[in-house]
């Protein structure tokens, strides 16, 4: 069973606070970049994996989805998804995503964002996700890039005015442990080649693959984002179902 690290009441205090909790979709950075790999949502049977607090389901109903089900592991996350949805096309369940079995062909497109770097075993789950899918239809989801989950020292320097992140054991996959709002949080390391390769095994075609970056009218809103220009620290990646 994965960590079920958003019910811890430290954790999901502070991840209640992020921009992108309070704010909804427009309040994630990359959310724009995300958009814009999206298909018509119209009539769709839309599954959205690690859905959180609702804003994609809400999304695509409001885009004119026939039907939306959100899956997430934390009860404190369905329960405020289900407080703050008020369309029927919508409905939320309690899943673990490693251990998901879904209904053949009973989707027309599947989502995620910034859930499956909880995930151990990703290969197992983009498996279920393509059965779950009917021909031609579109996956799209983002993870945590790899590089930006690679470093294991908190250690970084300044160099000619940039900022330098150290990076370890890009190349040493698994559990890695790190303290984010919490203590102990445990996410997954995989390297991009990896993540690609599961997803070609499991059947899928990519069309497109972006390491987010911020764009320059973001960079003039947030001058403290030039930061990320240093490494990617969203992966988002569009694939298909043939």
């Amino acid at each position: 069973m994965a960590q079920n690290i958003y019910d811890q009441p430290a954790f999901f205090e502070g991840y209640s606070s992020l921009p992108r909790s309070v704010h909804g979709l427009t309040g994630a950075a990359e959310w724009e970049s995300v958009r814009a790999l999206l298909p018509d949502l119209k009539g769709r049977r839309v599954l959205d994996l690690g859905c959180g607090f609702g804003w994609f389901a809400r999304h695509a109903a409001a885009e004119g989805a026939a039907s939306v089900l959100g899956l997430d592991l934390s009860k404190n996350m369905i329960a405020r998804a289900r407080a703050e949805t008020a369309s029927p096309a919508v409905r939320y369940e309690i899943a673990d995503l490693d251990q998901l079995d879904l209904p053949s062909g009973a989707f027309d497109f599947a989502y995620s964002s910034l859930a499956f770097h909880y995930i151990a075993d990703f290969d197992r789950l983009v498996r279920r996700v393509h059965a779950a899918l009917v021909a031609g239809s579109s996956f799209v989801f983002t993870i945590e890039h790899p590089l930006y989950m690679a470093p294991s020292r908190p250690d970084w320097a300044e160099i000619d005015g940039r900022t330098i992140w150290p990076v370890d054991d890009y190349l040493v996959e698994g559990p890695r442990t790190t303290d984010w709002l919490a203590k102990g949080v445990v996410k997954y390391h995989r390297t991009l080649g990896t993540t690609l390769n599961a997803l070609i095994a499991a059947g899928f075609v990519i069309g497109h693959v972006e390491e987010w970056r911020p764009s320059a009218s973001q960079l003039d809103e947030h001058p403290e984002w030039q930061v990320e220009l240093n490494r990617p620290m969203f992966l988002l990646i569009a694939c298909e179902r043939p």
